[in-house]
C-alpha cells in the first residue's frame, strides 16, 4: 500500500471496473502518478455520482477522472463540487451514431482544469464535435489521436505521460 495520498482517482468505462483500469494505473505510476482506480455502480452516470464522490472524500485533495463512463461521471462531479482537476480519457460525448444527443449540458459548471484526451477515429465522440464543444470548458485542453479510437489502448504510454505532465502543471 502507498503511503501517499493518490494524485489521481480514476473510474472505468461502462463494461469495466476499477481491475479495468490497471493499465493506466502503472502507466502512471512509471511518471510517479499515484493513481487509485475506483469501482462504479453500472447504469446511469447520474446515479453513479454519490459512489465517486465517496472515493473522494476518503481521498481528498485528489483530482479525477476516467475513462468513456467513468470521466462522465467524474466530470458531473466536478460540476457540482470543487475538485482540482479533472481528466477525461475518450469522453462520450454522444452515443455512438448519435450526435445529436450531446452529454455537455454540465461542462459550464465545470471551474477546474480539464484535460481531455481523445482518439480522432473515437465513434463516441466526433472529433468535429468535440472540437467544436472543448470551449465550453473554462479551463481545457484537448489532446487528440489520429486512427486511435475509444479505448485509448495504443497510446495510453504518451497519454499517461501527457496526463503527469498536466497533474504537474497544477498549482
Amino acid at each position: 500500500m502507498d503511503p501517499r495520498p493518490p494524485a489521481l482517482l480514476l473510474a472505468h468505462g461502462a463494461g469495466g471496473n476499477a481491475e479495468s483500469m490497471r493499465p493506466w494505473v502503472r502507466a502512471l505510476a512509471r511518471h510517479d502518478v499515484h493513481a487509485i482506480a475506483i469501482d462504479l455502480p453500472r447504469g446511469r452516470a447520474e446515479r453513479a455520482v454519490p459512489a465517486y464522490r465517496e472515493a473522494l472524500a476518503r481521498y481528498p485533495g485528489a483530482a479525477i477522472g476516467g475513462h468513456s463512463f467513468g470521466g462522465r461521471v467524474a466530470s458531473l462531479l466536478a460540476a457540482e463540487q470543487p475538485v482540482p482537476a479533472l481528466v477525461l480519457l475518450s469522453y462520450p460525448l454522444h452515443p455512438p451514431g448519435r450526435p445529436d444527443d450531446l452529454r455537455t449540458s454540465h461542462w459550464p459548471n465545470i471551474s477546474c482544469p480539464v484535460l481531455l484526451l481523445s482518439g480522432e477515429a473515437d465513434e463516441f465522440a466526433t472529433i468535429e464535435l468535440l472540437r467544436e464543444w472543448v470551449p465550453e470548458l473554462p479551463d481545457a485542453t484537448l489532446v487528440t489521436y489520429p486512427n486511435v479510437t475509444h479505448g485509448l489502448g495504443p497510446v495510453v504510454l504518451d497519454a499517461a505521460e501527457r496526463v503527469a505532465a498536466f497533474l504537474e502543471s497544477l498549482p
